[in-house]
């Protein structure tokens, strides 16, 4: 990985999972010198869930995971980078094919409870004889911890992201780890990078599945740095089953609620910290839109903000261009009435009911400009209807990363 992002966050210390054992191996699918992929055996009984990316020209285990899902079963998960054999025809689907069964066959379990995920350069067909060669150093590698498995699952993130949370369920505390990689081609439409999360609670797989989709929906599906979706976006959720607890089937089932919020919490934060990672990011924003006609209305507005080259290039830049808000705003397509429409950057509101406000002092919106963090509130004066996305701004790093991408 190369220097982190201004904005990294430090990896948190991430329990073990009873029930997921982690292993890393190089498989030298790109010239560096570091793992390059992840291999998690999960104990038998372990359920599955997923949200998987909505793009038309998916890789094969996109596929693969999709076909897999109905089971609800999964013993285990393998992940490339560096190559994310997506558009790559009968030889794509030949090396998904070909890690399945290895692992199947070590494993003992059927081909439809091994899912699969690569990452990195779209067109070049995943080498069966480094995957194989990978695949076989992991199964005979140590067992490894959750940062080891984020550093492997990486591409151009600069830092490895995780996060954990804990609910009390039917009387015990089970544990939530997540992991995740992203940093560019990132844009919500279900989910917006390779993201894994596991927990040792027992939860049925139509529970779990509803569960992930509604935290998805918050979270993962909230956040864009540049308005590009993946061909290869997954996120996938595991539960063992290990910490004993009465399976949960339904959200009036004990401790559920709990578990929901957990899994809500473990989602946001993992979002929020691809965002941080954006390529050639220097400001973390927030996008609050409030009084549009539903809440649909607002995310869309928020995402026409968030996706606008001209005011991500405007923070990156410091400007307090409240203009080119105005502009995202009109141009979404939603209901909006520019004589009720109000702007506030930080906590000053700098335009109302269709004009600048009276007496507008620009220099506490410079300041805020100046920091790290910024706020972008927008009321559009209509209804109820409220969202929050999340995004970064645009730098002459992000054109960088990507013109010298395959270099």
């Amino acid at each position: 990985m190369t220097s982190p992002s201004p904005l990294a966050l430090p990896f948190p210390e991430l329990p073990p999972v009873a029930g997921a054992e982690v292993r890393t191996a190089r498989a030298g699918y790109r010239d560096w010198a570091r793992d390059d992929l992840l291999l998690v055996t999960l104990a038998e009984g372990t359920t599955a869930a997923g949200v998987l990316t909505r793009n038309a020209c998916p890789s094969p285990e996109v596929d693969w995971c999709r076909a897999a899902l109905p089971g609800g079963r999964a013993r285990a998960l393998v992940v490339n980078a560096g190559n994310s054999n997506a558009f790559t025809g009968a030889r794509g689907r030949a090396a998904v094919e070909a890690i399945v069964a290895r692992v199947s066959a070590a494993l003992g379990c059927g081909p439809d409870e091994v899912f699969v995920s690569s990452t990195g350069v779209i067109g070049v067909p995943l080498p069966i004889d480094k995957a194989k060669a990978g695949l076989a150093a992991a199964l005979a590698a140590a067992p490894a911890g959750w940062e080891a498995a984020a550093r492997a699952i990486g591409t151009t993130d600069t830092f490895p992201k995780g996060a954990v949370a804990r609910a009390v369920v039917d009387g015990r505390t089970v544990t939530l780890v997540g992991v995740v990689k992203g940093s560019g081609m990132i844009a919500p439409d279900m989910a917006t990078m390779l993201g894994f999360i596991f927990t040792d609670a027992a939860v049925a797989p139509g529970f779990l599945q509803e569960c992930l989709r509604r935290a998805n929906a918050r979270s993962f599906s909230c956040i864009t740095v540049d308005g590009d979706t993946s061909t290869s976006d997954t996120v996938l959720a595991f539960a063992s089953g290990a910490a004993g607890n009465a399976p949960m089937r339904a959200a009036d089932s004990p401790g559920a609620d709990a578990f929901v919020a957990a899994l809500a919490d473990v989602c946001l934060r993992l979002a929020q910290a691809v965002v941080r990672d954006g390529e050639g990011a220097s400001k973390f924003i927030r996008v609050d839109v409030a009084g549009a006609a539903s809440d649909a209305s607002a995310r869309r507005v928020a995402l026409a903000i968030a996706n606008s080259p001209l005011v991500k290039t405007a923070v990156a830049g410091e400007d307090a261009n409240w203009g080119r808000v105005v502009m995202a705003v009109g141009k979404a397509g939603e209901p909006a009435d520019r004589d009720r429409l109000s702007i506030r950057f930080g906590t000053t509101v700098v335009a109302r009911d269709g004009e600048i406000v009276a007496g507008y002092d620009e220099a506490p919106v410079a300041e805020h400009l100046r920091g790290r963090e910024v706020e972008i509130g927008v009321d559009l004066g209509l209804g109820d209807g409220r969202a929050t996305v999340w995004t970064c701004d645009l730098t002459h790093g992000y054109i960088s990363i990507n013109a010298d991408y395959r270099s």
